[in-house]
């Protein structure tokens, strides 16, 4: 808490939407907690906006510097409750090294789950050809036919919450499902990758991004799958080497990729580029070949996952000032 107990404790709340921000007011009263709310990323500029507050919460969509951290610590901020699951936008261990302490937030898998099932299941079907063609008022059948998930099997490189979330979703449709984690936690049917990657007509990826998952599939690890194997992303775009990916679905290696996150994603997603040249040339060379799918990293964007977001980073900022008072 505060320095008086009497006083609710306070909680800036940085780059969040309007949407986010509708929830923040709602649910802070209810937790005893005063926000203080902005758009705005954390950074040098915006730091003066924490004082008073020495637990915040950030979105995942802008890189907090190492400086930024600093200044931060320097401020008396000593918590960083970041609205995502993955960290790889914030340097955890030099945060700490500020005495500033960084944890997630837990929201629903289902977001993430169901909408790496609608991407499975338009890759399988080349929804991206038959919605463009039809658009333009052609109507007649693709050359390529599609296929059933019941044909297929379908590796699945973590199984985590959503890893697993995703494997529940699949056993409904009757496909052979092979699984990889380091640390195995279902019953599911483990491998180890490079048998994996060998078997699956479709690869998708939950891994977290860490140093050891980073570029997890290089082009040895697609020169290992399947001829015309499908790869879904809806983990971390830095999970793919993507000049090697670009290079498989350019030679017909792969048959295809559906992506909502992608490396180099950071200031290009979440904004209208639409009138702005778009710098990074592997994202427009896969956006031009009609078997690769591309969404905005926006899989985790649910009314019920924004929810959970909002309400555990309220809560977590809560428990941490209970622990710095007991501690």
């Amino acid at each position: 808490m505060t320095d008086s107990d009497s006083e609710p404790p306070r909680v800036t709340i940085y780059g969040c939407g309007p949407d986010e921000a509708v929830l923040f007011q709602e649910l802070a009263p209810r937790f005893g907690v005063t926000p203080t709310i902005t758009d705005a990323p954390v950074s040098a500029a915006t730091i003066e906006m924490a004082s008073g507050s020495r637990c915040i919460s950030v979105g995942h969509k802008t890189r907090i510097s190492n400086a930024t951290l600093l200044a931060l610590g320097q401020a008396g901020v000593t918590y960083i409750s970041t609205r995502s699951i993955g960290y790889n936008h914030v340097d955890v261990e030099y945060a700490g090294s500020v005495g500033i302490t960084v944890e997630n937030v837990c929201y629903s898998p289902d977001s993430v789950a169901d909408y790496t099932l609608m991407l499975m299941l338009m890759a399988v079907r080349d929804a991206k050809s038959i919605v463009r063609r039809t658009d333009m008022h052609d109507y007649r059948l693709s050359e390529l036919r599609g296929k059933e998930l019941r044909d297929l099997t379908v590796g699945v490189i973590g199984t985590g919450r959503i890893g697993t979330a995703v494997m529940d979703r699949l056993q409904g449709f009757g496909c052979r499902i092979l699984a990889h984690d380091n640390r195995p936690k279902t019953a599911a049917d483990y491998v180890p990758l490079d048998e994996l990657l060998k078997l699956s007509d479709m690869v998708t990826l939950h891994a977290p991004l860490n140093a050891d998952t980073r570029h997890l599939l290089d082009q040895r690890r697609m020169e290992q799958m399947k001829p015309g194997a499908l790869i879904v992303n809806t983990g971390r775009g830095a999970l793919i080497d993507t000049e090697a990916l670009v290079q498989a679905l350019e030679s017909g290696r792969l048959g295809g990729a559906a992506l909502d996150v992608l490396e180099g994603e950071e200031g290009i997603f979440y904004a209208d580029r639409r009138d702005e040249p778009i710098d990074s040339k592997p994202l427009l060379r896969l956006q031009s070949l009609p078997n690769v799918l591309i969404s905005p990293h926006t899989a985790y964007y649910t009314d019920h996952a924004l929810s959970d977001m909002v309400e555990n980073s309220l809560s977590n900022c809560l428990k941490f000032e209970s622990r710095s008072q007991h501690g």
